[in-house]
């Protein structure tokens, strides 16, 4: 596969690795995010969204040893070097000891964590929606260390940093994007 894979076929191999619905989940947000960050900075749309949408396929199956299973598998398929330099990257450095180079590693880290915080936000508000919600409302949440705890504030704010975004505005981003795919994220 010397071109980008097809949506359909990134679409087979996540939906053939993942079970979670929640994980499923994160994956088409992240895929959102990526793509419009794509259009924004004129970059290739389908490779942003493939890697967005492909990133932590493995996560189920290697928990201690994602995102390099994932990567191997995907290199062996001949998925495109960027693309598998990028999950790689997203582990950077608590998973691998590949740095973000390029803007789409830096992009794939600071949509990853962000997704998950953005989603969480939107569940514990009265309208359990994206509709509505705000980059005031996430960041509130943000400095609130006890909500979605899993979330690494630290990565987060690095990973905006490296991506060359201020954190609200990324939020804010993310959340427009997001809200492309809402049906998609029960949200």
């Amino acid at each position: 596969m010397s071109q980008n894979p097809s949506r359909a076929e990134v679409l087979a191999l996540m939906q053939s690795w993942v079970e979670s619905e929640s994980l499923r989940r994160h994956m088409y947000a992240v895929e959102a995010a990526m793509r419009a960050y794509a259009r924004k900075y004129g970059e290739d749309e389908e490779l942003w969204g493939a890697t967005g949408l492909i990133h932590d396929f493995d996560y189920e199956r290697h928990p201690d040893e994602h995102p390099r299973p994932g990567a191997e598998v995907l290199r062996q398929a001949g998925y495109p070097d960027e693309l598998v330099h990028a999950v790689l990257a997203h582990g950077y450095p608590a998973r691998t000891d590949v740095p973000p180079q390029t803007l789409l590693d830096r992009a794939l880290r600071a949509c990853d964590e962000i997704t998950g915080l953005i989603s969480a936000t939107a569940l514990v508000r009265p309208s359990r929606a994206l509709h509505d919600l705000e980059a005031k409302s996430v960041m509130k949440k943000f400095k609130d260390r006890a909500f979605a705890a899993g979330v690494d504030r630290e990565e987060v704010s690095e990973a905006a940093r490296e991506f060359g975004v201020e954190l609200k505005d990324h939020v804010q981003f993310v959340i427009e994007a997001m809200r492309e795919v809402a049906p998609e994220l029960g949200l």
